[in-house]
């Protein structure tokens, strides 16, 4: 059975009816052609109506969506001769981040991802997507392995953050990201990060900081969860959508206030109603970045990497107006 959020029920339940027309039709030998092809016209229809009006709340629903495509799952299509590596080379392999050389057009990269799991026993393993300290340790060997060879790092993200947990705090999970975002300034090589689902925090920025930060249509980059917020500022969970829509979380929101660099966009739906097609369009993406970074050198890329951080954002000032007697003073 499919994953069905609420908002989708509407659309899934005339994708039923289709389905129950078909199976009659070849049960009882009658022809319903026309009523399918009205029926399809009304899906259609309702699918791009839906996701055009979508909330800031529904998007983040579409980015937890439990089958959307995780980063192995893009990299399994997007690349070759992958060579997964394992280890932090001090404490463990944490495995909610995986990463290693493969290929991408015939050219060697260093891919590096968030990774999630599909049932209870693979998310336990993997925390949900949340990394412990040796996974941004294990991030950062992979990268710089990757700048010794001169060969662009590609890192997709798909977590809620940091885990929260006593070993983390332990092994000074906050001092790991802190040391990652400090070398990743200091790469020579390109650096693409990808938001493919939910980006959350710290966990998120742990491997986050590139030349080019791409964000998939309905995925979102925030520093907070939506219910975080929710709980500190309303103290309501029922506050939620809103907290949602007050963060500006979404593709389009952070790309109006220059967050992220472009948009990548996704099949109707979202990327788990066509994962093949995703990655396709993840694909090109990635390909005309790619040539644009190929073009710096080292000096160029470190330089461009920090002044896109330097200048992130998007805001105003409305300073209030002085009368004329304060001016004086």
């Amino acid at each position: 059975m499919p994953v069905i959020l609420e908002f989708e029920k509407s659309l899934y339940e005339l994708e039923d009816k289709v389905r129950q027309l078909r199976e009659f039709s070849r049960t009882n030998n009658v022809d319903v052609n026309h009523g399918i092809q009205l029926l399809e016209e009304r899906i259609a229809e309702t699918r791009k109506q839906l996701f055009s009006n979508l909330t800031a709340w529904q998007r983040v629903q579409l980015a937890r969506h439990a089958e959307r495509p995780f980063p192995r799952d893009y990299a399994s299509r997007l690349f070759t001769d992958f060579l997964e590596i394992h280890g932090d080379r001090r404490f463990a392999d944490d495995h909610a981040i995986i990463g290693g050389f493969a290929k991408f057009d015939g050219e060697p990269v260093m891919f590096i991802g968030s990774q999630k799991g599909r049932n209870l026993k693979e998310n336990v393993r993997c925390r949900f997507g949340c990394a412990n300290p040796e996974g941004y340790r294990k991030a950062l060997r992979l990268m710089k392995m990757a700048d010794k060879a001169g060969v662009p790092i590609l890192c997709f993200i798909d977590t809620p953050g940091a885990y929260p947990g006593v070993g983390g705090e332990e092994r000074h999970v906050a001092e790991a990201i802190a040391v990652n975002l400090m070398e990743m300034f200091n790469l020579r090589v390109p650096v693409i990060c990808v938001v493919t689902g939910e980006g959350g925090s710290g966990g998120a920025l742990g491997i986050g900081v590139g030349n080019r930060v791409l964000i998939m249509e309905y995925s979102y980059y925030s520093v907070i969860t939506p219910e975080g917020c929710a709980a500190i500022l309303w103290r309501d969970p029922s506050a939620t959508p809103q907290a949602a829509e007050s963060l500006k979380i979404t593709a389009t929101d952070l790309l109006a206030l220059n967050i992220v660099d472009d948009m990548v966009p996704e099949p109707l739906g979202g990327a788990h109603r066509d994962a093949d097609a995703a990655a396709k369009m993840m694909g090109e993406s990635l390909r005309k970045h790619l040539a644009e970074l190929r073009k710096l050198s080292p000096e160029e890329l470190r330089t461009q990497r920090y002044d896109r951080f330097r200048k992130l954002g998007r805001f105003e000032e409305n300073l209030p107006t002085l009368p004329a007697a304060a001016k004086k003073d």
